[in-house]
């Protein structure tokens, strides 16, 4: 089923289980900062793989350019998802209760077989950021406006690194 959001965007990010949101959050409000809302789903590879399965199929029909994926333990949302569309998918690992603190959703999303690729991020709230940011640089490449806030995103990070150099001076 194709929810309302996700006609009105051109970004998904897709967790594995509700407890994913504390980390995502992270990556939704960072989109925000650029203007972007992207469609949030809650999917599971293993739980709902027809869900899975028709989402990414219908993904670009539906307007979205970027899927994030989001998961912990074997970490195979975002490979169920790039192997089912001809989108960029980005993959971000997360730690989950009894894991190897996310090293295994790390091998899970990075470890693709040739020809079905997933751009995998680091393993938690900085790769959730991250993911935002490459979302974002991918969606500049052909919308103006967002490489304008980008350029503005960039200035901004090199003025607080300046800032705190300065301070220590």
């Amino acid at each position: 089923m194709v929810s309302e959001s996700e006609k009105k965007t051109a970004v998904a990010v897709v967790m594995g289980s509700d407890s994913d949101m504390a980390v995502m959050r992270s990556c939704v409000e960072m989109l925000g900062e650029f203007g972007i809302t992207p469609a949030v789903r809650i999917i599971s590879a293993h739980r709902t793989p027809q869900i899975a399965a028709e989402f990414a199929e219908t993904a670009a029909e539906n307007g979205i350019k970027v899927i994030i994926a989001a998961a912990g333990m074997a970490a195979h949302l975002a490979g169920a998802l790039a192997g089912r569309t001809m989108l960029p998918v980005i993959g971000v690992p997360l730690i989950s209760a009894g894991g190897l603190e996310g090293i295994d959703a790390l091998l899970s999303t990075m470890q693709m077989p040739p020809g079905v690729p997933v751009a995998t991020v680091a393993i938690g709230k900085a790769g959730a950021k991250n993911a935002a940011i490459l979302t974002v640089q991918i969606l500049a490449l052909s919308d103006k406006s967002l490489a304008e806030k980008l350029a503005e995103f960039k200035k901004s990070q090199e003025k607080k690194v300046i800032e705190k150099d300065s301070a220590l001076q």
